[in-house]
């Protein structure tokens, strides 16, 4: 890491230089210690399939500002379900959907809660399986995602809840919903992705993309695209592939750990 630190970014990296780099950053990362302080240490809270999955997606949905709070409150959602997200959601009535009528997180407030919990209620019902809202004939993540967000969505919603379900079909990057896949799916012995769910493979996934992310992609020239939408999400995806063609998105602890600890932006001519 130093010998990078103390080389000047704008004298591109070579191809194998960058790999240790972003290979490096995984190691350091990628890891238990990284839990406790990621929305991520949320469905961690859980050893239940259908808990995690149902923890991870609603923390997913609220993930964004600062990280401390986003833990906090999503803890306190947990608490509002019982700490028992899936046997609370299968049974819950009108009645105990009230108790989040107070919620909120930024934005996210007790109306939206309580639909997206019914929701899911109905779907899950419906479907068997959270998994499930993701397949399509495609069987890629960007129909997966649009198919899931139809379904969560429905008819009848109101207007003020699609803010929190992204949509990639008008050029979201959708990160929040990647972020969630990449826990779902990505499994290795590191302990933080739990590689539950089979409806798309690793190799499939898209990087989450953010501001934080698409600057340290843009300082390492992984990503010339300006934007932070959906076809920068698969473009930068498409430069990590060649890294790890079957695990693309690992380097997602890569780019979030060289921006928010290592402070790539403050290095030599960055």
């Amino acid at each position: 890491m130093a010998r990078y630190q103390n080389k000047k970014l704008n004298e591109k990296l070579s191809k194998q230089e960058l790999k240790e780099l972003l290979d490096d950053a995984v190691l350091r990362y990628n890891k238990n210690t990284f839990i406790e302080t990621d929305p991520i240490s949320i469905p961690h809270l859980f050893k239940k399939k259908e808990d995690i999955e149902i923890a991870g997606l609603l923390t997913a949905i609220i993930a964004w500002g600062q990280r401390k709070t986003l833990i906090s409150n999503a803890e306190n959602l947990m608490n509002l379900m019982d700490n028992a997200p899936y046997q609370f959601l299968m049974g819950a009535s009108s009645d105990d959907f009230k108790r989040m009528k107070n919620f909120v997180h930024r934005t996210f407030n007790g109306d939206d809660c309580i639909f997206l919990l019914q929701r899911l209620q109905k779907l899950i019902k419906k479907e068997g399986a959270l998994e499930k809202l993701f397949i399509t004939p495609n069987g890629d993540v960007k129909s997966g995602i649009i198919n899931f967000r139809e379904k969560i969505l429905g008819v009848d919603y109101p207007q003020r809840v699609i803010k929190h379900i992204s949509n990639p079909a008008k050029g979201s990057a959708a990160k929040r919903i990647n972020m969630f896949l990449r826990w779902m799916i990505r499994k290795d012995n590191k302990g933080v992705d739990f590689g539950i769910w089979k409806v798309f493979e690793p190799s499939q996934l898209i990087c989450p993309l953010d501001v934080h992310s698409g600057t340290v992609a843009r300082i390492l020239g992984l990503l010339e695209r300006k934007q932070n939408d959906w076809l920068s999400a698969e473009l930068l995806t498409a430069s990590l592939r060649e890294f790890d063609a079957k695990d693309p998105v690992k380097y997602d602890f890569a780019l979030f750990g060289l921006g928010a600890f290592d402070k790539i932006n403050d290095w030599p001519n960055s």
